[in-house]
């Protein structure tokens, strides 16, 4: 009796080992109920793969600097070949606008090398020549205030009839066809120019009210380069990066020979396969993918670094990026009187987000009004919350195998998943 008793304890103890064995250390996480969190994401993560809102998916939870939660669920594809794994690479998709160029705008304004409130036609040339741009301020663009266009397909600019047009667009690499778009696909040097022509005479509203755009995110890099005198890549690599350890984040991850790559979707439009390894978004493979509204690859360890680094206002393991007043000025809300919820850059929860049903918030009612981050088109989210000390990061290709998969959206996946992080510790408080 005593010696069954005995095993069943045994057992019981190596069963709670191994289903804790996903939070990566302990830390003093008392006001997290971390066994419930998990049985609960289990049951949403579950649910999403049956229904198809994706294919696999992982969550990491970053709790007062620890890691409380690291989890992966499901496959690639639905055809489970291969699982889901926590070093496996995906297409950040728009987190790139905050994991990218922002962190380099942030710097330069830190350092006093732009100014946020006067136009940006004064480092962007091109636009002192357009009325309606050329009093624009980078404030204003950032916070998707200045009334520019949502979106240009570019693609149309190099197809005609679902065919190529070969000014623009060579199956074989040569000097003036280098920048790889796919494999066995190169857009034309300088194709990025009839990009920025295009963006410069987009029209812009009359009326400045919210809008969000992701036109002005395909200059940044350019503008980067001209501020730098250092290639975009280089600057981001060198400055940010390298130096916060997240040794796989960059462009076009095939050339760094990383293989452990999520797919997005079959294109059946442009590239003619599954995409895999190379940029979800179409004007980005069209920078050749490197660009500044889509085009990042990465871990979700490699992104948690960039968000430990701002919830701690600029600094990460000792080194300084920028200072806390910059930090502080970029994530706060710029317009609210308008009804915008956007920081700089940055995105918001929803004014008055803390009042309505988890249906209709954004993100999860519960984050605080000081919290910010962003989503992505492939199924991506990176979300800070100063206030709680907390870090969350979803990863998934809701992409395949087409974008018509909207079930993340319909069951309020992420949003139920973050709220998990903050109900069982307020449940414990009351």
């Amino acid at each position: 009796m005593y010696h069954n008793s005995a095993n069943r304890i045994l057992i019981f103890c190596v069963f709670f080992f191994i289903v804790n064995s996903s939070f990566a250390q302990e830390t003093d996480v008392s006001d997290l109920d971390l066994t419930t969190i998990e049985i609960k994401a289990d049951s949403i993560m579950k649910a999403g793969i049956k229904q198809k809102a994706f294919p696999g998916a992982q969550l990491m939870v970053i709790k007062k600097g620890v890691t409380v939660f690291h989890k992966t669920y499901g496959f690639h594809t639905y055809d489970s070949l291969v699982k889901v794994k926590k070093d496996d690479i995906y297409d950040m998709a728009s987190v790139t606008k905050v994991a990218g160029p922002l962190l380099a705008i942030m710097k330069l304004y830190d350092d006093g090398e732009i100014d946020l409130d006067r136009p940006f036609s004064n480092y962007w040339k091109p636009w002192k020549r357009q009325k309606d741009k050329k009093d624009l301020t980078l404030r204003e663009l950032l916070a998707h205030q200045a009334g520019m266009e949502p979106y240009i397909v570019f693609l149309s600019e190099v197809q005609n009839k679902n065919r190529f047009k070969r000014r623009f667009i060579r199956n074989k690499k040569s000097k003036r066809f280098s920048r790889k778009v796919y494999d066995s696909l190169y857009v034309k040097n300088g194709f990025e120019r009839k990009i920025f022509r295009i963006i410069s005479r987009s029209k812009v509203q009359n009326e400045k009210t919210y809008l969000y755009s992701g036109l002005a995110s395909l200059i940044y890099p350019k503008l980067i380069e001209d501020l730098t005198g250092q290639t975009y890549e280089t600057y981001m690599q060198n400055t940010f990066y390298k130096p916060l350890g997240c040794l796989t984040f960059g462009y076009n991850p095939l050339e760094k020979g990383l293989t452990q790559i999520v797919p997005t979707e079959v294109d059946t439009l442009f590239r003619k396969t599954l995409v895999k390894g190379y940029v979800h978004d179409e004007n980005a493979a069209l920078f050749g993918g490197v660009s500044g509204n889509a085009g990042l690859f990465g871990t979700a360890s490699d992104l948690s670094h960039i968000l430990q680094m701002l919830l701690q206002k600029g600094t990460y393991n000792g080194q300084t990026y920028f200072s806390e007043a910059t930090v502080n000025e970029f994530i706060k809300v710029q317009y609210p009187e308008n009804g915008n919820r956007r920081a700089l850059g940055f995105d918001k929860p929803l004014i008055g987000n803390d009042t309505l049903d988890l249906k209709d918030a954004y993100p999860a009612p519960e984050v605080s009004r000081s919290s910010f981050g962003h989503s992505g088109f492939t199924g991506t989210f990176a979300w800070a919350d100063p206030e709680e000390d907390l870090v969350f990061i979803f990863l998934s290709n809701r992409v395949y195998p087409n974008r018509s998969h909207r079930n993340i959206y319909n069951l309020n996946i992420r949003p139920s998943l973050q709220r998990l992080f903050y109900v069982y510790k307020n449940s414990k408080n009351n």
